[in-house]
């Protein structure tokens, strides 16, 4: 096939949605793992004895972590509850619609949660300077690889097929 080509599939509506949920389940187990060691990881720092010398930017940093991590625990689990309380209701569709939104914020919150953890040891370690930087090169490597390859190759993908009419 060749890449001018949009890639298509022979398969019945219910076939798609059967598909795309397995992909989704697939993509939340990798998401899921990340965001629950983040999420444990944070959850301890409160219990170590250095923390009691955090200054208060950085403990700000740390809350505004936590809540962003604890944000994305939540809903990368919502879609479990939302199929548990679906499950064969003939909702498959809209689960799976949801499902996408859910995911899109969820690794928003990681996205958030990761860099803030990174910004705070760095801030320990380091200096507020070197920490807010490297937290910067961090955002700015997110938003390439998770925002803008993906609508860069989407622009792509719509330009071939306006060609194509």
């Amino acid at each position: 096939m060749s890449n001018s080509q949009p890639y298509t599939r022979d398969e019945t509506e219910a076939e798609r949605i059967d598909r795309n949920f397995g992909e989704q389940l697939q993509e939340l187990r990798i998401a899921q793992a990340g965001v629950q060691i983040l999420f444990a990881f944070l959850l301890t720092i409160p219990f170590q004895q250095r923390f009691t010398i955090l200054t208060d930017l950085q403990r700000n940093i740390y809350v505004f972590t936590l809540l962003a991590a604890a944000v994305s625990v939540v809903v990368f689990t919502a879609p479990v509850a939302l199929h548990r309380t679906l499950f064969r209701d003939g909702l498959k569709d809209f689960i799976v619609t949801y499902t996408d939104r859910l995911m899109s914020v969820g690794l928003f919150t990681l996205g958030i949660g990761i860099i803030g953890g990174v910004v705070l040891v760095l801030d320990v370690l380091m200096s507020h300077t070197a920490a807010f930087w490297i937290g910067g090169g961090l955002l700015l490597l997110g938003l390439v690889l998770w925002v803008g390859v993906p609508f860069s190759q989407k622009g792509r993908a719509r330009q071939r097929l306006e060609s194509r009419s």
